[in-house]
């Protein structure tokens, strides 16, 4: 399954890259039947509803196989990659690994460190926690009303 992901992946990179050069795949997620293949895109200056439409109408091969659908990354911004990790640094997020770690699974706190190989989580009165990159399921920010004030980095 994982090898079908990374395939697909790299596909839709390279049609975005060949496109859309500016435009940035941070996740995509495949669901439901008939499949449903749903893309979070973002690109600098952000994601408007026109963009969107125009990743979706050029991704033509894409639209035989899979219903597509195109959305910005939103305020809980999905982090997978190193670089994702490596811009939120300081920000808030919560991970859930795809095993558990020191007996648990869901951890939450500020990212402290990020490098190819793990991201390091200060936790709220626990200490930290270094979560190695390839054990990760999920992960996002946690967007803070209070804090962020309404805006996206």
């Amino acid at each position: 399954m994982r090898e079908k992901r990374e395939e697909l992946e790299a596909v839709i990179e390279a049609e975005l890259g060949e496109r859309f050069p500016d435009v940035e795949l941070v996740d995509f997620e495949v669901r439901g039947r008939p499949p449903i293949l749903t893309l979070f895109i973002d690109k600098p200056g952000g994601v408007d509803l026109d963009l969107c439409a125009s990743v979706a109408q050029s991704l033509e091969d894409l639209r035989e196989t899979y219903a597509l659908e195109v959305s910005s990354p939103g305020l809980d911004r999905r982090l997978r990659k190193p670089e994702h990790f490596a811009a939120q640094l300081g920000r808030e997020v919560a991970v859930t690994t795809a095993r558990p770690i020191d007996g648990r699974r869901n951890f939450r706190g500020v990212l402290a460190a990020a490098d190819d190989q793990s991201i390091t989580l200060t936790l709220e009165g626990a200490g930290s926690a270094t979560l190695p990159l390839e054990a990760l399921g999920k992960a996002h920010v946690v967007y803070n009303y209070e804090t962020d004030g309404g805006h996206r980095e």
